[in-house]
């Protein structure tokens, strides 16, 4: 493998890997098993998923990224080195260039981690891009017009609100509220009205079956397992999609009130744009069950859920490079750079008007 361009969407949830010419080469969870005695790494990825919440008092599974930034530097390091050779395959003479998304709000000392993790991991060079506009990439839309698009992209740890114009941003937001948000609320009304506990596996898979942002006449049931609070046995009860309505009511209005915000920070002729093309939804948070109808309802515009809405951030990333060292993304960045005014010569202008 002779330096390959690869695009990674290192997210909370999952890591997904693209690599020019061959597509989606991975796709698992950014989850870690490590032997606490021994410091070790015994599995990553879906094997370290399966081990969440089952293990002895020696290992941990932990995610290493929380909220869409790195939270533990040596283990997403690590992980990050094992994702990259599994996708490769087999050994790279040359280093790949690599390209890794950030939530559009990341702090320079957060983006700058990103940057040093994906480096030590085997990159050659790194480039760095926000989520917003990878996901616009990735979905086919051409960001180099002097046009208005707006991007919603429900990760695992964060939503990104972007207005994209020219190449860039012009009005943004990232709240940290998106997918694990939404688990965490069903845990808690699991709790609160049913006096069960149930563990982040469980609620996962009651929002992508039965969740719900959107009130439809027809309810959805199904049954779940966990844990009695009052007797301490197992137990299993029935759900439907309304109780979950309710369970989701409020991570959802932070969404959708971010959404509306960055609408009303738009420039009108984007604003304009926005309203002719509409809305353009990206990441597995957008996939909840009616979310994209809500938005409609509540911001007036047509609301579409992009193609490939999980993946498109991660194609969008790797195709980056090819957009950034194009003649095009050569010259979109040089004009965005400010020129340097040159120190005026003090010394030598008094000397001219002596003169």
């Amino acid at each position: 493998m002779i330096g390959a361009d690869i695009g990674i969407d290192l997210g909370t949830a999952s890591v997904i890997v693209y690599i020019k010419g061959r597509g989606i080469v991975l796709h698992e969870p950014s989850v870690v098993a490590i032997d606490k005695h021994t410091n070790s790494i015994l599995a990553v990825g879906e094997d370290a998923r399966k081990m969440l919440g089952r293990t002895p008092g020696n290992i941990i599974a932990i995610r290493p990224l929380r909220e869409g930034v790195i939270s533990d530097y040596d283990i997403t390091e690590r992980m990050l080195k094992y994702f990259i050779q599994k996708a490769v395959g087999r050994p790279f003479f040359l280093k790949p260039r690599i390209a890794v998304c950030v939530p559009s709000a990341v702090t320079e000392v957060e983006r700058r981690a990103v940057e040093d993790a994906t480096r030590q991991a085997g990159a050659r060079k790194v480039f760095i891009i926000e989520e917003p506009i990878a996901a616009a990439i990735g979905a086919g839309i051409d960001i180099g017009r002097a046009m208005g698009t707006m991007v919603v992209d429900i990760g695992g740890g964060t939503t990104d609100v972007a207005i994209i114009s020219l190449g860039g941003t012009v009005v943004s937001t990232s709240i940290k509220v998106a997918g694990d948000t939404f688990d965490d609320a069903i845990v808690r009304y699991m709790r609160r009205h049913h006096s069960m506990l149930i563990g982040e596996r469980t609620a996962e898979s009651i929002k992508v079956n039965i969740g719900t942002a959107f009130r439809t006449a027809q309810s959805i049931t199904m049954d779940v397992r966990g844990r009695n609070l009052v007797s301490g046995l197992p137990r299993t009860i029935t759900i439907s999609s309304h109780e979950m309505l309710e369970a989701l009511s409020e991570p959802v209005t932070s969404v959708v009130d971010a959404v509306v915000h960055v609408l009303e920070r738009t420039p009108p002729e984007l604003a304009s744009d926005i309203a002719d093309r509409g809305i353009f939804m990206t990441g597995g948070g957008s996939m909840l069950n009616g979310l994209d109808l809500l938005i409609t309802e509540k911001t007036g515009i047509h609301t579409t859920i992009v193609d490939e809405a999980l993946t498109c951030v991660a194609v969008g990333t790797g195709k980056y490079i090819e957009y950034v060292t194009s003649p095009r993304g050569i010259e979109m960045s040089n004009s965005k750079q400010k020129p340097k005014s040159k120190p005026k010569n003090i010394r030598g202008s008094k000397r001219l008007e002596m003169e």
